[in-house]
């Protein structure tokens, strides 16, 4: 019997202290990036995107990934990008932690069109209160201690 998984995951995190230095004309850069450290976990990426500060990356992960680790990748991955180019000149790295929700693969084209809007959804909501949301949404008790 081989392995065979569906899981259809969110990840969610933020810049430190939800500093706005994720420009906009640079974030495909960062973006390419991310989607080379998956390509190189064998996980597929779906979609991502964001704001100025977070980000928001739709993917199935590879049985053998653990996802704090995939996430972990990421941001370390991200920060050597960032630094070594020089691509947000203000960035002084990511929060602490991250959020992460698995969906049913129905939800995947709306999950794509949300993070494709996101520079629209958040001239109406800020990203403290996009994240309370998901957390309610999906059942996941947080201290308000951490969201700030």
């Amino acid at each position: 019997m081989s392995t065979y998984t569906q899981i259809l995951y969110q990840i969610v995190f933020s810049t430190k202290h939800r500093e706005k230095t994720l420009i906009k004309e640079t974030r495909p850069e960062l973006f390419k990036d991310i989607w080379g450290v998956l390509k190189n976990k064998k996980c597929h990426l779906y979609q991502i995107g964001g704001t100025e500060d977070h980000l928001h990356i739709i993917t199935s992960i590879h049985p053998s990934v653990a996802l704090a680790s995939l996430v972990k990748d990421i941001k370390l991955g991200g920060t050597s990008l960032i630094k070594e180019k020089k691509i947000f000149q203000h960035f002084n790295g990511w929060q602490d932690g991250y959020a992460a929700f698995t969906y049913s693969t129905e939800a995947k084209n709306n999950l794509i069109e949300y993070v494709n809007n996101q520079e629209a959804h958040h001239h109406k909501k800020t990203f403290k209160d996009e994240l309370i949301e998901l957390l309610k949404e999906h059942g996941v008790k947080y201290d308000e201690k951490y969201l700030e």
